[in-house]
């Protein structure tokens, strides 16, 4: 009996035991649950769904494949954001990367005439024909020096196109080089003349393929200037440049400074060139002009060695001796100065016969009328030919009497006049016995400066004369030529001067936009396939969804009618933009009308992706290694590193 109570406070001992070891694993069933609940709950909201969370009492376990080392990271840093860090075991695996760059595939082609050299990496596939056979027959006859390798990775966008256009755009030239990347084409190539450079520009601009960086450097050597001129008149407080050359880039900038200086207004041009006749031209010319300017009026004249400085009698003699002096004894040596300071004009007499000349009045139709006073019948006839062979037979009418007593070598200074005034359009000139007069239109931007060499070239550079030459864009062929930014100009001018209507609320293009419909098809068949956004616009008026509909309507409306007009649209771009982009104020009815239009933008290529720094470009490709060994295929690069290598396209929608 005396162990009855040992027996129970044993049994009590072990009860309470078994109790407690019960609580306990209670506890951490409860324990191992919530943590593994607030872990999965902390990843799902981090958007973590590649780990694995297990529990081990209080000890938390996670494992996966981590899509990198900074995954990982992460992870732990939310794992431990939860439950305490010393709780936290992991087992986390992170793939090996085997790096595994793309190449860059580059064709550089370079031709010296009959002589072409291929050089450049290119992908195995791409073409059915081999590289060198394409040239050959682009180029016949063309000795090819083959430096190209291959590699066998995938072709990149653009590639086909933009190689097919260097193999074309090759055969254009003679000389120069086509360098070939995806996305971007650069093309070098010499060219003789300004009118050669516009032509190969159009050419190489209407085979480019869409979507390329096409960059153009066609330089043209400089031309020979003979004579080397500088002219420059100053009447009336104003200065007119009439032509002007130099030799260097330095003595071009000593020119142009000299002008402005002297208070020449616009924007002078002094083109380089060769011939001149020292290495101190700018110089000479910095001297001359500056001399011309502190006399107040007069003209100036280099023409090669040669200075010629005239002033009119209204030049104080004193100041003239003194400037003249000056510019003497500082011209450099293979420069020599002739000055004149002219006499007071006499009181004209009241007789027909107090001041011959000879008047020859060009039209703006290419006709020519010779009238005045020629010495004797021989000459009459030979300034007919002359004027005949020039300006055609059946455009000149000669009405000049014969006289007798006109100066020696009237007859050189008609015909150096004639000669000048072939290079205008239209205009006049008027031969005296002191000075020839010269003025007229041209669509050649150096127009005065020829006209000036003619006269020099035939009379000398101390013939005194006077130009009024005026350039009119209208009539130059050049600037005429379609490229794609006058021919976008071209549209644009149309449109602001009428535009295409539409009746309220329709689609229906209206019978007096006819006439601008035609004119724009005009401009578009002259100007070739070139992409253009047709945007349509509305004003406020009415609902959103309506104005964007209508807009997008009316603009395909006009595309529709273009090619109704045999114009190739594949290239045009309908876009409706609603009222998004108003150009006057929609609170008036004149506003809203001017906010009702159609506009012609014209498509241009995007710029050149700015260059990624090279360590991160390597991680843009890259194969993953997973641990059971195999390779999975190349990642693409991520769409936020796109986003910062590549520069916005110009063609984005621009407010108005």
């Amino acid at each position: 009996m005396t162990h009855k109570p040992l027996l129970v406070s044993v049994a009590a001992f072990v009860l309470a035991v078994i109790l407690a070891l019960a609580s306990a694993l209670i506890l951490v069933g409860v324990i191992e649950r919530r943590t593994v609940s607030s872990l999965a709950a902390a990843f799902d909201e981090a958007g973590i769904d590649w780990i694995e969370v297990g529990a081990n009492g209080l000890q938390a376990e996670l494992s996966g494949t981590a899509p990198n080392e900074s995954a990982r990271i992460q992870a732990l840093r939310i794992a431990g954001s939860v439950i305490d860090s010393s709780r936290v075991s992991e087992t986390l695996v992170v793939p090996m990367r085997t790096a595994s760059v793309a190449p860059v595939f580059r064709i550089e082609m370079m031709r010296d005439r009959q002589n072409v050299s291929v050089i450049g990496l290119v992908p195995d596939a791409g073409f059915e024909d081999p590289f060198v056979d394409r040239l050959s027959r682009a180029v016949p006859g063309a000795e090819i020096a083959d430096m190209l390798q291959s590699a066998d990775h995938a072709v990149p966008v653009g590639w086909v196109t933009a190689v097919d256009f260097a193999v074309q755009g090759l055969a254009l030239f003679d000389v120069g080089r086509i360098s070939v990347t995806a996305g971007r084409i650069e093309v070098e190539a010499l060219v003789d003349s300004p009118e050669t450079r516009t032509r190969l520009e159009r050419q190489l601009r209407d085979i480019a393929p869409r979507g390329q960086v096409l960059v153009l450097d066609l330089p043209a050597p400089r031309p020979v200037a003979t004579p080397f001129l500088l002219r420059l008149d100053h009447e009336q407080g104003a200065l007119r440049l009439g032509a002007c050359s130099a030799d260097t880039e330095a003595a071009q900038a000593r020119i142009l400074a000299a002008l402005r200086s002297a208070g020449l207004q616009g924007r002078p041009v002094c083109p380089l060139a060769l011939g001149a006749p020292s290495p101190r031209w700018g110089e000479a010319a910095e001297m001359a002009i500056a001399t011309l300017v502190s006399l107040d009026a007069g003209s100036l004249t280099l023409s090669d060695g040669s200075v010629s400085l005239t002033v009119p009698h209204t030049v104080a003699a004193a100041a003239f001796d003194r400037a003249v002096g000056r510019l003497e004894t500082r011209l450099p040596e293979a420069f020599s100065l002739t000055a004149r300071r002219l006499e007071a004009p006499q009181e004209a007499q009241a007789s027909d016969d107090a001041r011959p000349e000879v008047s020859m009045v060009l039209t703006d139709a290419g006709q020519l009328t010779i009238s005045g006073r020629l010495p004797d019948t021989r000459i009459r006839e030979a300034v007919q030919v002359f004027a005949q062979a020039r300006f055609g037979a059946q455009a000149v009418e000669l009405a000049a009497r014969i006289d007798g007593s006109l100066p020696q070598g009237w007859s050189v200074r008609v015909l150096g006049a004639l000669e000048a005034l072939a290079e205008l359009h239209h205009g006049s000139a008027v031969v005296r016995a002191d000075q020839i007069e010269i003025s007229g239109v041209s669509g050649n931007p150096d127009a005065a400066a020829q006209v000036t060499q003619a006269i020099v070239q035939s009379l000398g550079a101390d013939t005194e004369f006077a130009l009024n030459v005026t350039y009119d864009e209208a009539l130059d062929p050049v600037s005429q030529l379609p490229t794609p930014d006058n021919c976008e100009a071209r549209i644009r001018g149309i449109l602001a001067e009428t535009k295409i209507t539409f009746d309220p609320g329709s689609i229906e293009i209206n019978a007096e936009s006819g006439a601008v419909i035609d004119r724009i098809a005009d401009v578009l068949r002259e100007c070739g396939e070139l992409p253009f956004e047709v945007a349509g616009h509305t004003d406020s008026q009415g609902r959103e969804e309506t104005n964007l509909g209508l807009s997008q309507a009316r603009a395909e409306a006009v595309i529709n009618a273009l090619m109704t007009r045999r114009v190739l649209v594949a290239s045009l771009v309908a876009q409706g933009y609603g009222a998004a982009h108003p150009i006057a104020d929609n609170g008036t009815e004149v506003g809203r009308e001017a906010n009702r239009r159609i506009e012609f933008t014209l498509i241009r290529p995007e710029p050149e992706p700015v260059p990624l720094d090279p360590a991160l470009e390597a991680e843009l490709v890259f194969e993953i290694q997973t641990p059971d060994g195999n390779t999975t295929r190349p990642r693409e690069r991520p769409a936020a590193l796109v986003g910062a290598a590549t520069a916005e396209p110009d063609d984005a929608p621009q407010d108005n």
